[in-house]
């Protein structure tokens, strides 16, 4: 189908930076207690409502060493009409509100340009799938 599927939601800190603080990104979550593999597909289900069967890990990144000791496991995994569990959005009780959003690669990559995606994590991803020709973008 040539899309991606991300999500859009609420970020303070985006807010609080001259932001509107709705940023559109690939899901993501804390590992707890998970290790990061399972947490991608635990995270993937919950935040989108696909479950996905495999995933690639492809890279690992501090997004910013100078100020804190995050590290974030990268993953790519392809995804079926047929693999939609539910509708996504989040757990409640954890007070997440998130929009499911499938958009062509096209789209995704443009957005990055108009300044409509500016999460980092999210244009690592969109520009390693083209990179690596995961989705096939056409130049118009």
């Amino acid at each position: 189908k040539q899309t991606v599927v991300l999500t859009r939601q609420f970020r303070f800190p985006a807010f609080v930076n001259e932001h509107d603080g709705m940023l559109i990104e690939t899901c993501a979550g804390l590992l707890d207690k998970d290790d990061a593999r399972t947490c991608i597909h635990k995270e993937t289900e919950e935040e989108t409502g696909y479950r996905i069967r495999e995933v690639r890990k492809v890279f690992e990144a501090f997004m910013s060493p100078g100020s804190v000791t995050e590290r974030l496991h990268f993953f790519v995994g392809e995804y079926f009409d047929e693999d939609k569990q539910s509708e996504g959005g989040g757990l409640e009780h954890e007070g997440e509100e998130i929009e499911v959003l499938e958009l062509p690669i096209d789209r995704a990559l443009a957005m990055i340009d108009s300044g409509e995606i500016c999460d980092g994590k999210t244009i690592m991803l969109l520009q390693y799938a083209k990179l690596h020709r995961l989705l096939e973008a056409t130049d118009d």
